[in-house]
């Protein structure tokens, strides 16, 4: 049997969010380790480098309701089609970013393959926020609160329609695991949709290990592709401190190698996205050594 080709992808965005420092993401990530430690699992690693994302200083903000949006547009298309292109050639593709924005390109790439070759996407979204506002519902107009609605069809069209349809993914094949900070309308929009959502009050009530084998059950039997979005802030900022938005109250260590692990025991994940690793509020880039010891896990790492 070949080796398994993981190919990372990095997306320095920080165009989604007003707080900088996650455009540092993807380089914060290779110094920690990432290929490295993948290499220990006895993958091969192509590192396709970073993709050109104009800084802000560069733009105007024409809608304020859509920070940003055509530069994030424009990436988020060349973004789909290098991940379809990495899964045409039976690689794994692993995004790194950058803010949560970059899960508009990777999952619109992810599902137009799974279109052509008749796959059935699952997303996995672990997160501390839904990111699931539109501009109506966002009070900030950040882009990096909207990608899973885009990707569930819902909003501006020049978001939703990246590679020209939606939606990516069905409400009932996506999965939220760690959300603690709802906005207000933004309420509206999950309750419409239907998402599967696991709050922390229910990892707390339920146990995360009990969660992620629900998930992996309902999955394993609708689902031919399982992509993972990966958001650092799910984390406790105790343990991660250097994310872009950070909640207290979130997965602890142990907690979110658990959910890995039990995600990779499954053999099913087919593609990684990890986001908004901030290390100008890091601490000797500790986060981002955590986020790499987090994809080790879930790319197969265990402690016996």
């Amino acid at each position: 049997m070949a080796t398994k080709v993981v190919n990372i992808i990095g997306f320095p965005m920080d165009l989604g969010a007003d707080r900088r420092g996650v455009d540092m993401g993807p380089s914060a990530l290779r110094i920690a380790g990432l290929r490295e430690k993948l290499e220990r699992l006895g993958y091969k690693v192509t590192d396709s480098g970073d993709l050109f994302i104009q800084i802000m200083e560069r733009q105007k903000i024409t809608n304020h309701k859509l920070k940003y949006l055509n530069e994030i547009v424009r990436t988020a298309k060349s973004l789909a089609v290098k991940v379809e292109k990495v899964l045409e050639k039976g690689q794994f593709p692993l995004c790194i970013g950058g803010d949560h924005s970059m899960a508009i390109g990777n999952i619109a790439g992810i599902s137009s393959y799974c279109k052509k070759n008749n796959l059935k996407l699952g997303i996995i979204w672990i997160d501390a926020h839904a990111d699931m506002n539109t501009e109506e519902t966002s009070p900030s107009g950040n882009i990096h609160g909207m990608p899973l609605s885009a990707s569930l069809g819902l909003g501006n069209e020049k978001l939703t329609h990246v590679l020209g349809f939606a939606p990516k993914v069905l409400p009932e094949n996506t999965a939220l695991i760690g959300v603690r900070s709802i906005d207000g309308p933004e309420k509206v929009n999950i309750k419409k949709l239907k998402p599967v959502v696991y709050t922390m009050a229910d990892i707390d009530k339920l146990g995360i290990h009990r969660v992620i084998s629900k998930v992996l059950k309902q999955f394993k039997e609708k689902v031919d592709h399982i992509h993972v979005s990966f958001d650092l802030d799910s984390v406790d900022p105790s343990v991660a401190p250097g994310v872009g938005t950070p909640v207290p109250g979130g997965l602890s260590y142990r907690e979110t190698h658990l959910l890995m692990e039990s995600i990779a025991d499954c053999g099913c994940i087919s593609s990684l996205g990890v986001t908004e690793v901030n290390p100008i509020l890091d601490n000797q880039n500790k986060s981002a050594i955590f986020a790499t010891d987090v994809v080790a896990s879930i790319m197969g790492q265990r402690i016996l």
